[in-house]
């Protein structure tokens, strides 16, 4: 019954999550479209001045805005250090979760070791922590619902499991009886669709810890399109629109 359980969890959950997350993406970009326009506003700064500056293009200094948050910076200087931290962070771990499978090597194909060797985890986690406990302060406990704590949790949760095989790996002598090269075996059946039993790759003590890790993940795209993370959707085009 356990070993049903996982195999449901790390290949249909993972298709049906992923599915799920695509199909209310784009549910929730045509119900923004097919809404009434808000009417124009006038230009928070003049042309000549303030953090619009640079660069000059409009659609390159919506992207600038979006991945640089000055208006940010410039009010709260700690919260866009932990951002920029935090989203810095999870761009090296997508590579290094693309890095697992045996066809891409940004690193060796015979290290054992993830790009960062663990570190990226740690200031994932980190940054999680503090976004976690700066909603429980006024003023922004006040604006936060309990979708935002979850959202919170659930990826603080997937951070720090993943967090313990990346360090098991890296930073003790025996580290995880899986290795990276299993874990790559594991991710090319599910991408190559075979519905393959994750046990012929993945054996050991170990399992339930890679089995948490990716239920948590399909937690993280079921709940991603009702979260306010879909702001990483549209922050390039709200920004192309302040900008006029």
């Amino acid at each position: 019954m356990t070993d049903k359980f996982w195999y449901f969890v790390m290949v249909p959950m993972v298709y049906l999550s992923l599915a799920w997350f695509v199909v209310w993406i784009i549910v929730r970009i045509v119900t923004v479209l097919r809404a009434p326009n808000i009417p124009r506003t006038l230009r928070i700064f003049p042309d000549d001045s303030g953090p619009n500056d640079v660069p000059a293009s409009p659609l390159a200094g919506a992207f600038w805005d979006a991945f640089t948050m000055p208006t940010i910076r410039q009010h709260q200087p700690v919260f866009w250090v932990f951002l920029l931290i935090f989203h810095i962070s999870m761009m090296v771990l997508v590579l290094a979760h693309l890095d697992v499978l045996p066809q891409i090597n940004i690193m060796s194909a015979k290290s054992e070791h993830m790009i960062g060797n663990g570190a990226v985890g740690v200031l994932v986690t980190v940054s999680l922590v503090y976004l976690m406990f700066r909603r429980f302060i006024s003023p922004v406990r006040e604006v936060s619902v309990a979708a935002d704590y979850l959202i919170l949790f659930v990826l603080l949760c997937t951070a720090v499991t993943g967090g313990v095989i990346s360090w098991g790996n890296s930073w003790t002598e025996s580290g995880f009886v899986m290795t990276k090269q299993d874990f790559g075996l594991y991710m090319d059946s599910v991408i190559k669709f075979t519905f393959a039993d994750p046990r012929q790759f993945l054996s050991g003590g170990h399992y339930a810890v890679i089995g948490t890790h990716v239920l948590l993940a399909n937690l993280v795209f079921i709940l991603f399109p009702f979260s306010k993370m879909m702001h990483m959707v549209f922050a390039v085009p709200l920004n192309k629109l302040r900008r006029g």
